[in-house]
């Protein structure tokens, strides 16, 4: 059962109530991440998710870390570039307890100087981390090539320079202007009763009232013109990201969209696994995902591969790309794509925390609960002509392509991808 409260100061909870379960996950999300930055304070959303664990006027960081794992349960935060989230699971007595602490760690943090100053090294590591791991580090290059100057184009971790400069003063300030009632979102899933655990956070402490200034309004993106960028570098292979512009979160074509990456390349039948690496053993790596925000979205295809086939490669990516614009999917193929969707969905609904982040994201992308009965049939209603169509819409223009490795810029045929020389 889905229930939904909000308080007077516009702070929402929502709960799925799964009474079977002897666990309950609780998330308390905040719409805000590095979209919501600039150049200048870039990286603040995930430094601040950082020093809500590093002590309260009650609790030492210690202390915080050794009552979270006494519950038994698991503890994590993460930061995104458009929402923030803390979140744990914990079996259904410990609620109360759990409760407490996160409201103290959520309103009661410090922001003490000194632990300022022990983190900032801790994520300047995290920096280097991505930077070393350049299976990750691609994904951030491309973002940036592909919404430019956009906040979407910077990465949620920040720059060294910003991260470097960052103090308890910009840090409070950002959270008191961010931080609002109106974009909070606490959620439930599991053995919870509603209205309890409404009364459990109307009586842990007053939540934040925020600076009484409205956040700044996101600014959506625009589509720029296709581009390309080589990050040459002394690694074993070249990792390789293409992509391109794609629907929002709530568009009608969703499933479509959802589909569609499926078949391309979301899963280990698809058309580039198939091709790629079953067939011609071209890489052990390659997949394509998408991304969906409230105002825009994208599909990106990753590969890594020996700099000697990188064009045998792309000749092969725009090759099936070609193939979803031009020739009809068929009926069975796009069956078997319905099928390994609604097992995700349905495997999803045995894990606690995945409902409770499913229901959140609900409420921030339509503002009210979807069914998991809702979802399937609109699966089951995308047809062949739905995939063409939109192939048809987001593959109009060329790919967006950057590539990070041992390769120069003249070693590429630009003309597989509709770039001259």
């Amino acid at each position: 059962m889905y229930n939904k409260t909000i308080l007077e100061n516009g702070l929402r909870i929502i709960t799925e109530r799964l009474p079977h379960s002897r666990l309950t996950s609780v998330g308390i999300w905040v719409d805000v991440g590095s979209r919501d930055e600039h150049d200048l304070n870039n990286g603040s959303a995930h430094f601040v998710e950082h020093m809500l664990f590093k002590g309260t006027r009650n609790r030492t960081a210690e202390q915080l870390a050794r009552e979270l794992d006494v519950l038994g349960g698991t503890a994590n935060a993460f930061t995104a570039r458009d929402t923030t989230c803390y979140y744990a699971t914990v079996l259904d007595r410990h609620l109360p307890k759990l409760v407490e602490l996160f409201a103290d760690l959520f309103l009661n943090s410090r922001f003490d100087q000194e632990d300022i100053d022990k983190e900032r090294q801790v994520i300047l590591q995290e920096i280097s981390m991505v930077e070393d791991t350049p299976d990750d580090q691609i994904h951030d290059l491309f973002a940036a090539l592909l919404w430019g100057r956009h906040p979407l184009g910077n990465t949620v971790l920040g720059g060294r320079e910003v991260v470097a400069a960052m103090d308890a003063k910009k840090l409070i300030d950002y959270v008191q202007k961010q931080y609002t009632p109106d974009r909070i979102l606490i959620a439930a899933a599991g053995n919870v009763e509603h209205d309890a655990f409404v009364r459990l956070w109307q009586d842990a402490a007053s939540l934040p009232a925020g600076s009484g200034d409205a956040p700044p309004a996101r600014r959506p993106p625009q589509s720029l013109s296709p581009q390309r960028a080589i990050y040459s570098k002394p690694l074993e292979q070249v990792h390789v990201l293409l992509g391109t512009y794609g629907p929002p979160a709530a568009s009608v074509d969703r499933f479509t969209f959802m589909l569609l990456n499926v078949l391309l390349g979301g899963n280990m039948s698809s058309r580039l696994f198939q091709e790629l690496r079953e067939k011609r053993g071209l890489a052990y790596s390659i997949y394509s995902y998408i991304v969906p925000f409230a105002d825009c979205g994208y599909l990106s295809i990753y590969l890594g591969v020996d700099r000697e086939v990188v064009n045998e490669a792309l000749s092969l990516v725009v090759r099936e790309v070609n193939r979803l614009v031009n020739e009809p999917v068929s009926a069975a193929e796009l069956a078997d794509a319905r099928e390994f969707s609604k097992a995700g969905l349905y495997l999803a609904a045995e894990n606690m925390e995945s409902i409770m982040m499913r229901i959140a994201r609900n409420e921030f992308v339509f503002g009210h609960y979807v069914t998991f009965e809702e979802v399937a049939t609109a699966i089951d209603q995308v047809q062949p002509v739905d995939i063409g169509r939109l192939a048809g819409q987001i593959f109009a223009n060329d790919l967006t392509m950057t590539a990070l490795g041992p390769l120069q810029a003249d070693e590429v045929d630009w003309a597989l991808l509709g770039w001259k020389k």
